[in-house]
């Protein structure tokens, strides 16, 4: 697939922001990658091209049946300058199993992945320098074709924009207060839980908002079938250190398979520590938060590489998680991860691809 380039003038350039003051997703780097799919023809007419406005026909099949995922992945600015990207085809091969799931083309991984670093080469002076912060990649698929009627689209557009994003804790790492809902539910069984769709958040935004307006960060989901078994929380995997063991909801079709899920997997089984993927109900993590079993809990994604929560509400029940203070093993993974996905670490898994 060839790949064309059409760069910014000088005169279109964007000032830089400040790096004090990124935020997340509110900033977008001066040029984008744009590959158009046609059926019969395939992907065609790879492009660099300025960060600019589309052009959607109103019949477009994504505005009316919702064919569009995305993925999400960092580039790092770390040792000696160099610019780092934490497992990128890994979240290409997802976004792969998310356009199967929607009927929608698969992506040519290799050659996606070249375009992709060629556009990090163009707009590198956008990956901050500022403690924690990153340049945050947004591909996404949507379904171009202009027609109504339920059925795969035959027309598709795939592309990467970029945003610098503020360090996630800008002011410390700290645990988060958890809402536990049992009045609404993310996915269920045979559903796309288990694939990046814009749906799925669509979706989640209700739980979200009513959760912050009682003062809590995020929401902690419990199945579709009983409301008793932890899924996921926010839009994270979750983990419990609970005894001797790290315990995580398994992957059963409508939990996402997380980049950052994965390699906390293998690196805690890498230091010796006992990792067992099963249901776990909100009942036996209060349980364990009784009898005093329960040391900590924190989610992972790759937002925040490793959120501690400090506290669970359910039922009107508060439980406090370490004492609301983030746990060793939190603390310990956070490090890691991060120092290999900013090359300040010998990298054991082969996880990080320098430019």
């Amino acid at each position: 697939m060839e790949l064309h380039l059409e760069k910014i003038t000088e005169k279109e350039a964007k000032p830089k922001p400040d790096q004090n003051a990124l935020g997340f997703g509110r900033h977008f780097t001066d040029h984008m990658l744009v590959i158009p799919y046609t059926e019969g023809r395939g992907w065609h007419d790879a492009t660099i091209q300025p960060y600019r406005n589309f052009s959607l026909d109103p019949a477009a099949m994504v505005l009316h049946y919702g064919q569009a995922i995305f993925e999400g992945m960092k580039a790092y600015r770390g040792k000696d300058n160099g610019i780092y990207l934490f497992r990128p085809a890994t979240n290409l091969e997802r976004m792969n199993t998310s356009a199967a799931r929607l009927c929608m083309p698969q992506l040519p991984v290799d050659e996606v992945l070249a375009a992709l670093k060629e556009l990090l080469r163009l707009d590198q002076d956008w990956i901050p320098t500022a403690a924690g912060a990153t340049l945050y990649i947004r591909p996404t698929m949507i379904a171009t074709e202009a027609a109504l009627g339920v059925r795969p689209a035959k027309e598709y557009l795939f592309f990467v924009i970029m945003s610098p994003v503020g360090a996630y804790y800008p002011e410390g790492f700290n645990p988060v207060k958890i809402y536990v809902t049992d009045k609404y539910v993310r996915a269920v069984p045979g559903g796309i839980g288990h694939i990046k769709a814009a749906g799925n958040y669509a979706a989640s935004i209700m739980a979200a908002v009513e959760a912050h307006q009682a003062g809590f960060t995020q929401v902690l989901w419990l199945d579709a079938v009983e409301r008793r078994y932890i899924e996921e929380v926010g839009t994270m995997n979750i983990f419990f250190v609970i005894g001797d063991e790290i315990i995580t909801p398994p992957l059963g079709g409508s939990i996402l398979p997380g980049v950052t899920r994965d390699s906390v997997i293998q690196m805690a089984k890498g230091w010796g520590l006992t990792v067992v993927e099963r249901r776990i109900s909100i009942d036996e993590v209060l349980a364990a938060q009784e009898n005093g079993s329960l040391k900590e809990i924190f989610g992972t994604g790759t937002a925040a590489v490793i959120s501690p929560v400090g506290s669970l509400h359910y039922q009107g029940r508060d439980c406090l998680i370490n004492n609301g203070n983030t746990g060793e093993l939190s603390q310990k993974l956070f490090d890691e991860i991060q120092a290999i996905q900013y090359g300040a670490k010998e990298d054991p898994y082969g996880w990080v691809t320098r430019l």
